[in-house]
């Protein structure tokens, strides 16, 4: 079950990527057949198949992989039957001094792979047909041309919004974490409660690589992408604030890791332990403010209203003039994550 399970994707392709493959791959058929007067132009059609990616920018990395590996290895064929003839040895030999050539120019894995299979195919086809090695790289060219600009004019998908949902969940699961933390210092918890609380923590950082993840792969569906102008203000602030996510994911999971490791019964009855719960509180409330704003996260901190405009919010830094002896060390720790968590949130420093 698990090697079927690993021939399975985790979601379906989109249908319209299914039908502009086929497109691409019947149009660079057609044209080869019709302007090389090829009868089976196999290689057009791969070159579109492989050329055809989920962004125009992958389509054009696609294509210039796929030619540079047939060009290399259809000249690599070509000039190994004029020096060696066409003898099986050859054939071997030249599979090992193809992937050698792939290994010392660094080339991608396409193209590495795509030198030998042009080699062999031309030192065995290309024997008893008269420019052969020529005719296929012109098939291959036509085929990447022809995927590259299906890709282009069907419309180029745009993965903005599963980029900019990723970026809100992270926000919402870190003002959420900042609320627990809140809660824990209020009211008493038992070791498995903050086990699991320092466990959701550190969830939070895969969270946070998984949506930078989904922002490239947003921003590379608009490089070259007709419509992506219009995208990149939002997909810009969705960055920005990433940014300052990344670096609430960290003080949060300090936070965490320093309210379990000195975590005691008598925190509670603390006026200064309640007082850091309350800013906690706010700076999630701030959080949310700052994840729904519009705008560029820069332009947003010039200003503000948008953040403080409802209650509770961040205003004046949290001050301690003594801290409680007997919780210093916690008390220390959550003060100073919490100055840069306020920082991120408001902009500025104090």
């Amino acid at each position: 079950m698990r090697l079927i399970a690993s021939l399975r994707a985790s979601s379906r392709s989109p249908l319209l990527q299914v039908l502009k493959t086929s497109v691409a791959a019947i149009l660079a058929w057609l044209i080869c057949t019709v302007t090389l007067n090829q009868p089976l132009p196999i290689f057009a059609a791969i070159a579109a198949l492989l050329v055809v990616q989920p962004s125009v920018n992958q389509s054009l990395a696609k294509g210039i992989e796929r030619s540079v590996g047939v060009i290399f290895g259809v000249a690599l064929a070509y000039g190994a039957s004029l020096l060696f003839g066409h003898s099986g040895w050859i054939v071997l030999a030249i599979i090992v001094v193809s992937l050698l050539l792939a290994w010392a120019l660094r080339l991608s894995p396409g193209s590495a792979n795509q030198i030998p299979i042009s080699a062999m195919l031309v030192l065995a086809i290309g024997v008893q047909t008269p420019g052969y090695a020529v005719n296929r790289i012109i098939e291959t060219i036509i085929g990447a041309i022809v995927g590259l600009l299906v890709n282009a004019a069907i419309v180029p998908p745009v993965l903005l919004t599963p980029a900019h949902s990723a970026v809100a969940e992270l926000a919402a699961n870190v003002a959420a974490m900042l609320r627990t933390l809140a809660e824990s210092l209020r009211s008493p918890r038992t070791t498995a409660e903050l086990a699991t609380m320092l466990t959701e923590a550190r969830q939070l950082r895969s969270q946070r690589d998984s949506t930078a993840e989904a922002l490239t792969r947003a921003e590379e569906s608009l490089m070259l992408n007709p419509r992506g102008g219009r995208h990149r203000t939002i997909l810009t602030r969705d960055r920005e604030l990433l940014t300052s996510l990344g670096i609430l994911v960290t003080r949060v999971l300090g936070m965490a890791r320093a309210l379990h490791d000195h975590y005691d019964a008598d925190l509670h009855d603390d006026p200064v332990v309640a007082s850091i719960a309350l800013e906690l509180d706010r700076a999630a409330h701030d959080l949310l403010l700052l994840a729904k704003d519009p705008r560029p996260a820069a332009e947003a901190h010039e200003d503000a209203d948008p953040i403080t405009a409802e209650l509770p919010a961040l205003t004046a830094p949290l001050v301690v003039a003594k801290p409680d002896a007997q919780h210093w060390i916690l008390v220390g720790s959550l003060m100073e994550d919490l100055r840069r968590v306020r920082e991120e949130i408001i902009g500025g420093t104090d």
